[in-house]
């Protein structure tokens, strides 16, 4: 088994050199290289085979490496009150959007802008708006689910939305180009 001096005398110029071509700074790699040491003379009896020595000592100066520039991240410090301003601007980015919507079905065609109305603003059941509109209650589904169509395609054309990783609505950005709101 080799002693730390006898691997340092073997290493310390290659692992030098390995490390400055990583780090670019020759104080810090001499910095660096002196843990990697320290963790060799720490771990040196868990290694099997003297025979695996360089490669043993190279991965612990990849870890070290990797560990240098974990440690070198910085992370802006987030406010406290976080949650409440993603609420806030999610409630207001609805609520905006609410507005836009109230435009948007007055564009649809008059069938449609009556079903999505009575539905999705009145909450009236299928059913009643069936009723309502004197059609089959397969004709109101169909009415309904065309209007919802038609207005999630005139607010795709006017709107690009973020959504969250579980596709839930956060924000949105109009598009300058829309036509939607100008009719």
């Amino acid at each position: 088994m080799q002693t730390i001096e006898n691997i340092w005398k073997e290493y310390h110029l290659k692992l030098t050199h390995f490390v400055n071509k990583r780090v670019n700074d020759a104080s810090l790699s001499e910095d660096i290289v002196q843990e990697i040491m320290i963790k060799v003379n720490a771990k040196l009896d868990t290694l099997e085979s003297s025979k695996k020595i360089q490669g043993w000592i190279y991965q612990i100066a990849r870890n070290t490496i990797i560990d240098y520039y974990r440690a070198k991240k910085t992370y802006e410090e987030l406010p406290e009150n976080i949650t409440s301003l993603e609420v806030d601007e999610t409630k207001q980015a609805r609520q905006e959007i609410s507005s836009c919507l109230g435009v948007l079905i007055d564009n649809l065609p008059s069938d449609y802008r009556e079903a999505i109305t009575l539905s999705e603003i009145e909450n009236f059941t299928q059913k009643e708006v069936a009723l309502k509109q004197s059609i089959s209650l397969s004709g109101a589904k169909s009415r309904i689910q065309r209007g919802r169509g038609l207005l999630k395609n005139m607010l795709m054309e006017c709107c690009t939305f973020e959504m969250d990783h579980k596709d839930r609505f956060i924000n949105y950005q109009s598009k300058s180009d829309c036509d939607c709101l100008k009719k």
